[in-house]
C-alpha cells in the first residue's frame, strides 16, 4: 500500500485530497495543526505544529511513496523540503495561477511569466518563493500544480457558490448580475482537483501545470447556476460604472460580486488547461459543480451574513431600481 503524507489536510482541498487518496488505496498520514476541519476517517492524523523545530520528527524517520505540501507560509514549505526531500519519491506542491505575473492573455501557458518570488510578499509572491524552494529541493520528483478558483460544496470563500445561492435565495424575484460581456468564468471543482492530485502522486507525474477547468462565457455560467436554482424571476444587468461608483468590488470580499473582474484581467479566467487534461486530468460538467455548491449553499443559509464574498441580500436590492431594498 503506498505511503503518502498530507502536510496540511484538513481544509477544504485538504480534506478532498485525503478522500481521494484513500479510494486509491494509499495509506495516509496528514501533519497539521487541525484547526480548519476534521480529517477523513482512515486518515492518520498528527496534529503538530510546523512551526515547531521538533515537527518531522516523526515522519522524517519514513521513507513516502508521496508528500502533498498545502502549506501558503515560505518557512513551512522550506521546513517541510530540509526534513523530508530525501524521504520522497514524489513531491507534489499545490500553489496557484495567482503566480502569474499578468492576466491580460487568453489562453496563457504555463510558460506565461510569472511574479518575483518573495518569501514576504504578498499572496503569489510567496507562493512563487515556495515554488522556487521546491524546485530547487526536489527537481525532476516535483509536481507544480497551479489550480485556479477552487469550488465544491465545501468551498468557505462563497466566490463561486454565491451565484447559484443567490439565485435559489431570490426565487421569482430579481437578480443583479454585472455587465457579463467580454468576462469569462473558470473553476475546477474540488473533487475533480483531488482525484488527479492523488493519481499524480502514484504516476509520477511532474513539471509545472495549470490544474483548472474549462472556461465558459460568464453569460452561459450564470444562466447555468440559474437553472440549477431553480430561479424564475427577472435578471438585471448593472453598468459597470454604476457598481463602481456605489463601491461594489470586483471578484471578492464585502461588497463584491464574485466572477466579476476587469475585462483587462480576462486571461485570469482563461487559462490553458492543455496540460491537466493530456496528464489525465478529468473535469466534471460545470452543472454538477454547481449543484454540489448549490448543497453547500443550503446547509450554511441562503442569506447568510457575512459573507467573504458578495453582497447581502438587501445590498443586492438596494441597487435595483424600483426594487425595495428588503430581502
Amino acid at each position: 500500500m503506498p505511503g503518502t503524507l498530507l502536510l496540511g489536510g484538513n481544509g477544504m482541498l485538504g480534506r478532498a485530497i485525503a478522500r481521494a487518496l484513500l479510494t486509491e488505496g494509499h495509506a495516509v498520514t496528514a501533519l497539521a495543526r487541525g484547526d480548519s476541519g476534521e480529517f477523513p476517517e482512515g486518515v492518520e492524523p498528527l496534529r503538530i505544529n510546523r512551526s515547531d523545530p521538533r515537527a518531522y520528527d516523526r515522519v522524517a524517520r519514513h521513507d513516502w511513496d508521496a508528500v502533498i505540501e498545502l502549506a501558503l507560509e515560505p518557512a513551512l514549505v522550506a521546513g517541510a523540503l530540509a526534513a523530508l526531500a530525501p524521504r520522497a519519491r514524489h513531491w507534489t506542491f499545490i500553489s496557484s495561477v495567482s503566480v502569474y505575473a499578468e492576466n491580460s492573455t487568453p489562453g496563457a501557458t504555463e510558460l506565461a511569466r510569472i511574479v518575483a518570488a518573495d518569501p514576504a510578499g504578498d499572496y503569489a509572491a510567496r507562493k512563487a518563493h515556495g515554488e522556487a524552494l521546491t524546485r530547487a529541493a526536489l527537481g525532476e520528483r516535483a509536481l507544480i500544480a497551479r489550480p485556479g478558483l477552487i469550488a465544491g460544496g465545501e468551498d468557505p470563500s462563497d466566490r463561486f457558490g454565491y451565484w447559484v445561492g443567490r439565485f435559489a435565495l431570490a426565487g421569482a424575484g430579481p437578480v443583479l448580475i454585472p455587465d457579463t460581456a467580454g468576462r469569462f468564468a473558470q473553476a475546477i471543482d474540488a473533487e475533480d482537483l483531488a482525484g488527479w492530485v492523488a493519481r499524480s502522486g502514484r504516476r509520477g507525474t511532474t513539471g509545472i501545470i495549470n490544474a483548472v477547468g474549462h472556461a465558459l462565457p460568464l453569460a452561459d455560467f450564470l444562466m447555468l447556476a440559474r437553472a440549477v436554482a431553480g430561479h424564475s424571476g427577472p435578471v438585471i444587468t448593472v453598468s459597470d460604472e454604476r457598481l463602481l461608483a456605489e463601491g461594489i468590488g470586483y471578484w471578492a470580499g464585502p461588497r463584491s460580486l464574485p466572477l466579476w473582474l476587469p475585462r483587462a484581467d480576462a486571461g485570469f479566467s482563461l487559462r490553458s488547461n492543455t496540460r491537466f487534461r493530456r496528464s489525465e486530468g478529468t473535469l466534471r460538467p460545470v452543472s454538477d459543480t454547481l449543484r454540489g455548491a448549490l448543497v453547500g449553499e443550503l446547509r450554511r443559509g441562503l442569506d447568510r451574513a457575512p459573507r467573504r464574498a458578495g453582497l447581502t441580500r438587501a445590498e443586492e436590492l438596494a441597487l435595483l431600481p424600483g426594487v425595495e431594498p428588503r430581502a
